[in-house]
């Protein structure tokens, strides 16, 4: 029963992770995309949302065994910033057009979505979570939720992007103080 917990946690932090890539996929889903290229960006997304978490586990172990006991605060203090730092952006005056999902265009927009998942990697691997399954669920899961924004991108424009950005940063907030309290 704790396995399955910890698998619920993990996909419900896959799930607040890939909201970023949904709502900025939205908006790039305004963009005449073809089917062949929709199906390429979620791709190009999961894989970097595979490889940054990655890299984050292997410094946070790297990290936790110099720390110990203060690995577990470090890893809830830095998921609650990021999360207040993904509510906080929603309610920037200033909020950009999408780039072009194609070339340099496709590996920043994959880059600044999943930039976020190498934070939470950092915390994770500090707090020794199986990193085979984390990275499984953090790259599929941020690949269909980008599919699913760039596809209803035409339908649910603004509306859904900024509550989804909401939702996914009280999430990690809500785990960051589940790490230091819990």
């Amino acid at each position: 029963m704790v396995e399955l917990n910890g698998s619920i946690s993990l996909f419900i932090m896959a799930v607040a992770l890939g909201m970023d890539a949904f709502s900025v996929g939205l908006g790039m889903g305004l963009q005449l995309l073809r089917l062949k290229r929709i199906f390429f960006i979620g791709i190009t997304v999961g894989i970097f949302h595979v490889v940054m978490p990655f890299i984050g586990m292997v410094v946070g172990r790297l990290i936790s065994t110099q720390l110990e006991g203060a690995a577990i605060i470090v890893a809830g203090l830095l998921l609650f910033g990021l999360g207040i730092h993904m509510m906080l952006q929603v309610f920037q005056s200033e909020r950009k057009q999408p780039m072009k999902p194609i070339g340099i265009g496709l590996f920043l927009f994959s880059f600044s979505v999943s930039i976020d998942s190498f934070s939470v990697g950092l915390s994770l691997g500090m707090s020794g979570v199986k990193i085979v399954l984390t990275i499984i669920l953090f790259g599929a899961v941020s690949m269909i939720l980008t599919w699913a924004g760039l596809l209803l991108g035409k339908k649910a424009r603004g509306f859904i992007g900024v509550y989804s950005e909401l939702l996914g940063g009280a999430i990690l907030c809500g785990y960051g103080l589940y790490f230091i309290f819990g």
